[in-house]
């Protein structure tokens, strides 16, 4: 496969470059009353269309908040949820290296399903970050994967035709909806992998 009119390579960000696991703030919670992270996993799941909402820029940051401190009883602060509720990613080192050799070459976007306590309490603070030369977030355009509105805002940054773009994604139905609109898509599953398909794909990588 040679993809060699690639000028745009774009990047999901949950589990690709920063893994993540909500028990990390479930086991937190717990410390704080016993089997009050179990409640917060659990009402999650179970709410699992406000989260989405939230994602999206649907539901404001104080009323997401307000929803689950009444979840969790009170039992902490806004600023201590906000703390254990993104405090959950760890990096993968050997993606976000790849991240400068890649911007020497490419015009580099992150395309997030994301939300704004995420944002500023987890993720925002890693270097890596810097490497990007566009953040496009769900909760900032109101849209999240798989809509077409949101691949169509990385176009509209970027001003190149679908076919210079470069997806990365663990999730395959997010990269089948960017294959649609006549994009390149990786499914990410491990770095070796991306390695691989990169390799395939003629894109300068060392």
């Amino acid at each position: 496969m040679d993809r060699k009119n690639c000028s745009v390579i774009v990047f999901d960000l949950g589990n690709v470059i920063l893994p993540f696991d909500y028990g990390t703030a479930a086991k937190r919670l717990n410390a704080v009353e016993e089997n009050l992270g179990n409640t917060f996993l659990k009402f999650l799941k179970e709410n699992y269309a406000l989260h989405r909402s939230f994602e999206r820029g649907d539901v404001s940051k104080e009323k997401f908040i307000s929803i689950l401190l009444g979840a969790l009883q009170n039992k902490v602060d806004a600023e201590t949820f906000c703390t254990f509720y993104a405090e959950i990613f760890t990096v993968n080192e050997n993606v976000a290296s790849l991240l400068p050799k890649l911007k020497q070459h490419y015009t580099l976007a992150l395309l997030s399903n994301t939300n704004e306590i995420h944002q500023k309490y987890g993720w925002e603070k890693y270097n890596f970050i810097s490497y990007f030369d566009k953040l496009i977030l769900s909760h900032e355009v109101n849209a999240d994967k798989p809509e077409t509105k949101i691949f169509k805002a990385v176009e509209a940054f970027s001003g190149r035709p679908p076919g210079e773009h470069l997806f990365i994604d663990d999730i395959l139905e997010y990269v089948n909806s960017a294959k649609n609109l006549g994009w390149d898509g990786i499914q990410f599953t491990a770095y070796e992998n991306l390695l691989e398909e990169l390799v395939k794909r003629g894109i300068k990588i060392f």
